[in-house]
């Protein structure tokens, strides 16, 4: 295949290490799962056609410094700040993350309210807006299993970074940031309603998608496939899971 110069570039369908495949990390990164077929499909077959596909799932790794730009700077005033205020860095930042220009700092969830705080009013920092938090499941990612990603944005600086904080299945808890960023209300009650993450101190978190009586979190990835059957111009569609399966 031929580049925006003409020029002779990789080709996907016959080199699996282009440059141009998105999320490919190599050996670099933390391993939590292989993952067989296009889907990880295990219990029905896979009908994408790439049944035979073996891929490991790497979530990037820690970064070194420098990290380039104004990252160092952002994690010099942050870390700088957090001192000034008793708290060792190593003991709320469990690792920095650079990873395709995008700066991430993950927080042990117990420092979360002191960090969140930190990055709104600190003068150098300004993270006046935090966009929302979303959740994420990673079963085979043992004793972190949950994770709740928050997305801040400087306006005074025009910076935009990223919070991550991990809670195993088993204590899904972590510290709700309503009192720093009120706009965090509805997301967190999303995220608690599809993923089962409870938010410490949320002054009302109720479900708010699923009915108040629902079962379960819809969006783990352990859930079950499930449904109700569907007419459809005279049809019955059955449930998802009471569909034929394939071999």
């Amino acid at each position: 295949m031929s580049d925006a110069n003409g020029t002779n570039g990789p080709n996907p369908e016959k080199d699996l290490s282009a440059s141009n495949l998105p999320g490919q990390r190599g050996e670099g990164g933390e391993e939590i799962r292989v993952q067989r077929g296009m889907f990880g499909a295990n219990n029905g077959g896979d009908t994408s056609g790439y049944g035979g596909l073996v891929r490991s799932v790497r979530l990037p790794g820690p970064a070194t410094r420098p990290y380039g730009g104004w990252f160092d700077e952002v994690a010099d005033e942050l870390e700088g700040a957090l001192e000034e205020q008793g708290l060792l860095p190593a003991n709320a930042i469990e690792k920095t993350v650079v990873d395709r220009d995008e700066l991430t700092f993950h927080i042990e969830r117990e420092h979360l309210l002191l960090v969140a705080r930190t990055l709104r009013d600190d003068p150098a920092l300004r993270f006046e807006l935090c966009t929302g938090v979303s959740g994420v499941h990673y079963p085979s990612d043992k004793g972190r299993e949950l994770h709740a990603v928050y997305h801040l944005r400087s306006i005074t600086h025009n910076r935009l970074i990223r919070l991550e904080v991990s809670a195993p299945d088993s204590d899904p808890h972590i510290p709700s940031l309503f009192s720093v960023y009120p706009t965090n209300d509805w997301h967190e009650r999303e995220t608690y309603d599809f993923f089962g993450i409870v938010f410490d101190g949320h002054p009302a978190l109720t479900r708010i998608m699923m009915p108040d009586d629902w079962q379960g979190f819809p969006q783990r990835k352990d859930y079950p496939l499930g449904g109700i059957p569907v007419e459809y111009k005279g049809a019955q569609i059955p449930a998802p899971d009471q569909r034929r399966s394939y071999s």
